[in-house]
């Protein structure tokens, strides 16, 4: 089937499509949950916070919309986008398809500035994993560098190498931890959505996901032709070495804003640009915006997962993205490996 060309009225269609799955989800994600909440108390409750009537809502309501729900909402989409659209830097980038946020050890970074803040004070957690995902990023651009270029498999095997370092030291610091602070990192770790910080933090961190969002979309273009391979898309007028630093380091403080507050949730920027490129093309002047709104559509449906399938308990986010996420990444992988050969065995008659 021949991809329709891309166009700007096509590219606002599939934006307004996802905008509107993630709206109606919104809804439901902050209905749902221990407390069932009907939808249209959910809008009043909204509309209170908007304009500050008390009168229109339960007060029991308004405070689970507003002060429980509505902060782990955004964090899940502000999540979520930030891990989609890296990930498919990430898959450019390195041309490698099966790339995601944590192949490069910014989780373990992360996990590691995380851990050492425990053993100080529970209170710079964020603080301290988003400056060990920097530090991260850092060492694995420099030990990656090729005679002052960044060449992908080199960055991919220094990221490998400094993931297991980290691991390892993690593993060696997890017996100083108390054993409260010892499930509450292993939770964290695991993926967790259900401490979200306060409005204010999340609305820079939004600012900071945005603000690496565009640049990636602003090199869209030179990603289409980086594609082809770093001869072709330098004949064109590509400056490569500086789309690719831009696109790392985009994507890697993406991916370190929101492993600061969420955790490792895997499988978002692995599997979200898969099913963009599949569902609508591998455009990335489409596949940016569609993997941000995409990812934030997934990390939602996740995150209302977790909360209940258990409830009144809640499982870690990332568990169950591992649970959903493997077996659909596994489809889909089944699914182009037949198509493919299908394809050749066309062209073979």
């Amino acid at each position: 089937m021949k991809t329709p060309v891309l166009t700007s009225a096509r590219v606002l269609r599939v934006c307004l499509l996802l905008a509107g799955v993630l709206f109606l989800l919104s809804f439901v994600s902050l209905a749902v949950g221990a407390a069932s909440i009907p939808v249209v108390d959910v809008g009043a409750a909204l509309w209170s916070g908007v304009t500050g009537a008390t009168d229109s809502v339960a007060a029991d309501y308004r405070t689970i919309v507003l002060d429980v729900r509505l902060p782990r909402l955004l964090m899940a989409m502000i999540v979520g986008a930030a891990l989609g659209v890296a990930g498919a830097g990430y898959q450019a980038l390195l041309r490698n398809p099966l790339a995601d946020p944590y192949v490069l050890g910014v989780s373990s970074g992360a996990a590691l500035g995380a851990l050492l803040s425990l053993l100080v004070s529970a209170r710079l957690a964020p603080l301290a994993a988003f400056a060990g995902a920097v530090l991260t990023i850092a060492a694995v651009y420099f030990l990656g560098q090729r005679r002052s270029e960044i060449a992908p498999y080199t960055l991919l095997l220094a990221g490998i190498i400094m993931a297991s370092f980290l691991s390892g030291l993690i593993v060696f610091l997890l017996y100083w931890l108390s054993g409260r602070d010892l499930r509450g990192f292993i939770f964290w770790l695991m993926g967790d959505l259900s401490n979200p910080p306060a409005l204010g933090y999340l609305f820079w961190l939004g600012v900071g996901v945005l603000a690496a969002i565009a640049v990636v979309y602003m090199l869209a273009g030179d990603l289409n032709l980086l594609l082809s391979g770093e001869p072709e898309a330098e004949s064109l007028g590509v400056n490569v070495e500086r789309t690719k630093l831009l696109v790392y380091l985009a994507a890697s403080f993406a991916t370190g804003l929101a492993v600061s507050v969420s955790g490792a949730i895997g499988y978002v920027g692995l599997l979200v640009p898969h099913l963009v490129r599949l569902l609508f093309g591998g455009d990335y002047r489409l596949l940016v915006p569609a993997t941000a709104l995409g990812g934030a559509v997934v990390l939602v449906t996740a995150d209302m997962m977790a909360r209940t399938i258990v409830a009144p308990s809640e499982l870690p986010v990332g568990a169950v993205m591992a649970l959903v996420g493997a077996p659909v990444f596994i489809y889909l992988l089944r699914s182009r490996l037949a198509a493919r050969t299908a394809a050749a065995e066309g062209a073979g008659k």
